[in-house]
């Protein structure tokens, strides 16, 4: 149908990798980045990310993501703060956190 498009988040496959061992703070957890599309000519990019249980650091890009499945603590100087399933979320670029996954995280993102 012209001007709408439908996205079966539950079919988007997302393949992982190992996380960067210079940011891994815990556990042996893998990523993974799914790019669905992006908003007209605004170049936000909306995906889905996943990360498996463990623990990693970041710095992060300016987004706005839903929690679909999963849980996970997200630190930034020494506060921290745990989202899951149905949590909308806010991060600012430049943000230096850790993610410490406790139970599969799928996310779907703008950013």
């Amino acid at each position: 149908m012209d001007g709408v498009e439908v996205f079966r988040l539950a079919d988007i496959a997302v393949k992982h990798a190992a996380a960067d061992a210079g940011d891994v703070v815990s556990g042996s957890p893998t990523l993974g980045t799914t790019a669905i599309t992006t908003l007209g000519d605004s170049g936000v990019e909306v995906g889905v990310w996943e990360m498996s249980v463990g623990a990693v650091r970041d710095v992060e890009v300016d987004e706005v993501f839903l929690v679909l499945a999963g849980s996970a603590t997200i630190t930034v100087d020494g506060s921290s703060v745990v989202v899951g399933a149905g949590d909308l979320v806010r991060l600012t670029a430049g943000t230096a956190t850790t993610w410490e996954v406790t139970s599969p995280l799928r996310k779907l993102y703008l950013a």
